[in-house]
């Protein structure tokens, strides 16, 4: 072999310089470049399939859950509130129930009617104290029911709302003494327990005659005695069965023609 051929040898067997071949798909040249470019799509195309098909169903049934906890809470504070509201409700009609007796206390009832004649007798005694034997002295002089059974109020005259829920007991009295004894007597009645209200108040002098002791004519000292004659109704309200019988009468009674 000759020297020439021994570089024609090293010539052939030179390294090309021509670029790497690249596989080439639908037209396209695998590039590096180009291939990260697909793996980039095909990456972000399978972060939106898990999005879509993995992470909204679960968002969503995230969302559910907690719009069901907010109604469950919503549902469990209206409970509380309903329980707060029974409690609040059950304390107002102890309260009511409490006003109720209370303001039933400042009426009267049957045992008060029983023991009336003996509190106004007691009254009108206890104006006589401390007075000198020749004065006058005060008396009850009539005590006249004017029926043995209380009437229920239907005329109106203590307002309508009173109708048909209170009933009345009247009481015709007249009373002798000086006028202050009789003022000391009417507001000692004011001061009794049941309610009662006084109604056609007429007063007049009454002179007595002098009375005689041992054959000496004793006279009166003091103020002159004056009589006093008024009606004492007192107001008691309708039982529960009075009530309801008087529910139950018709509020008119049919025409016969």
């Amino acid at each position: 072999m000759t020297f020439s051929d021994d570089l024609n040898f090293v010539e052939d067997t030179e390294f090309s310089t021509d670029s790497p071949s690249y596989p080439v798909i639908f037209g396209m040249t695998l590039t590096p470049k180009v291939s990260g470019m697909i793996v980039g799509v095909l990456g972000l195309a399978g972060a939106a399939y898990m999005l879509m098909n993995f992470v909204m169903p679960q968002w969503e049934t995230f969302q559910q859950q907690q719009t069901k906890q907010k109604e469950l809470q919503e549902a469990i504070n209206q409970k509380k509130a309903s329980i707060k509201q029974i409690d609040k409700v059950k304390q107002e009609q102890v309260q009511a129930k409490q006003q109720q007796l209370q303001v039933l206390a400042l009426f009267a009832n049957e045992k008060t009617l029983d023991t009336l004649l003996l509190d106004l007798n007691r009254l009108v005694e206890s104006s006589n104290t401390q007075i000198p034997p020749n004065a006058v002295r005060a008396k009850l002089r009539k005590y006249v029911p004017t029926g043995k059974d209380a009437e229920p109020i239907t005329d109106g005259s203590l307002g309508s709302l009173v109708n048909g829920k209170l009933k009345r007991r009247s009481v015709n009295i007249e009373i002798l003494g000086t006028y202050e004894q009789t003022q000391s007597i009417l507001r000692n009645i004011e001061r009794l327990q049941p309610l009662l209200i006084v109604k056609d108040y007429q007063s007049s002098l009454a002179p007595e005659p002098a009375t005689q002791q041992e054959k000496f004519v004793v006279r009166r000292v003091g103020p002159a005695p004056i009589s006093t004659s008024f009606q004492l109704q007192a107001l008691m309200p309708l039982s529960e069965e009075e009530v309801a019988a008087k529910a139950a009468q018709p509020n008119n009674q049919p025409n016969n023609k």
